[in-house]
């Protein structure tokens, strides 16, 4: 299979405790064309761990990509089939990632001083799998000269086979800041990714990091082929309602909010049925009415019921009721349509 720029026009960033199954299950429901992506899983966990807890996934999220983290080619050919086997659309190599964890396995942000193990590796992942093999880097490390440093390690990829690359436009510092730090202190240079797409033509490339508004997003889409967006899309979904009609052309999936969440009802009722807590699921929604009136009471209830033994589809409901209420409160006695209630 082939990745065209078209499919990673726009996708959500991998993110650990954050993009699991029940996240990537809501950010579904918000936009169908969005690519989205596994927290990184090491080589270890899949071939080693409990694959149906770590690596099971609804098949309404597709498409999605795991995200693998290593440096070993055996390890990652290994780990690479077992992740198509489960029907994921695209495996993705983490050469970005500077907690740590990864620098103690000498894999992630590391990877970027050893351009050649990355070719090494990409090349071993593509000849054990069918389905498309990215990888997600920054722009260097600590002392490394960014232009020297991406160029290089792209083209150690693109040369292996590499279907696609999304770059971090931010180097990673190994020493001297905490991976939280890594996220913005380091400045951004979208002009050098920019620059490695005009090198890299038929390389669907996209950019990552510090973008936080569809007005943003449109902008780097005349340089590059795709967007990826992290933490900006976990805290105001609100943004992926307008990922579909704005990037393709394609209905938002819901009008509004309030119908996105009471799809999502039925999903968190099987789960609830299977043992998952509600908490497991409501921590994605936090962020969901931002701004909105009602916002504070609905985070509030959730935080507070939604944690407790027996906690049922009902808390989420109520909680939505808060904004759903204090909204009619502030619109005045004419409630418009989209507060009608969930039922």
């Amino acid at each position: 299979m082939t990745l065209f720029a078209q499919d990673i026009r726009f996708s959500v960033a991998p993110m650990m405790d954050w993009t699991d199954r029940h996240c990537r299950y809501f950010h579904r429901l918000l936009s169908r064309r969005a690519r989205l992506y596994t927290e990184m899983l090491t080589t270890g966990a899949v071939i080693h761990g409990d694959r149906t807890r770590l690596m099971a996934f609804d098949p309404f999220e597709q498409p999605v990509a795991m995200q693998l983290g290593g440096a070993e080619p055996a390890a990652l050919a290994k780990a690479a089939a077992i992740v198509e086997k489960f029907g994921y659309a695209e495996v993705n190599l983490n050469v970005g990632c500077p907690s740590d964890r990864v620098q103690d396995g000498a894999f992630g942000a590391c990877l970027m001083r050893e351009p050649a193990l990355v070719g090494d590796c990409v090349k071993a992942m593509k000849d054990a799998v069918t389905i498309p093999v990215t990888v997600k880097c920054r722009i260097g490390v600590d002392d490394q000269e960014p232009e020297q440093a991406l160029f290089t390690l792209a083209e150690a990829c693109v040369a292996n086979g590499a279907d696609a690359l999304f770059v971090h436009a931010r180097k990673a510092w190994l020493n001297g800041l905490s991976p939280k730090e890594n996220r913005h202190v380091p400045p951004l240079d979208y002009a050098l990714v920019h620059r490695l797409k005009r090198a890299l033509p038929d390389v669907p490339i996209a950019i990552n990091g510090g973008l936080t508004r569809m007005s943003h997003i449109q902008e780097q889409l005349q340089f590059v082929d795709g967007v990826m967006i992290g933490r900006a899309a976990y805290h105001d979904p609100t943004l992926l309602l307008d990922v579909d009609p704005q990037l393709f052309g394609e209905p938002a999936p819901f009008a509004n909010l309030f119908d996105a969440v009471e799809a999502f009802l039925p999903y968190v009722d099987r789960q609830l049925a299977k043992g998952e807590r509600l908490a497991a699921m409501t921590r994605h929604l936090l962020g969901l009415f931002a701004g909105m009136p009602g916002a504070r009471s609905f985070r509030r209830r959730l935080a507070l019921e939604a944690v407790k033994p027996g906690a049922g589809v009902e808390t989420l409901i109520e909680a939505v009721g808060e904004v759903r209420a204090a909204m009619a409160r502030f619109a005045g006695a004419a409630k418009p349509a989209e507060l009608a209630e969930i039922d």
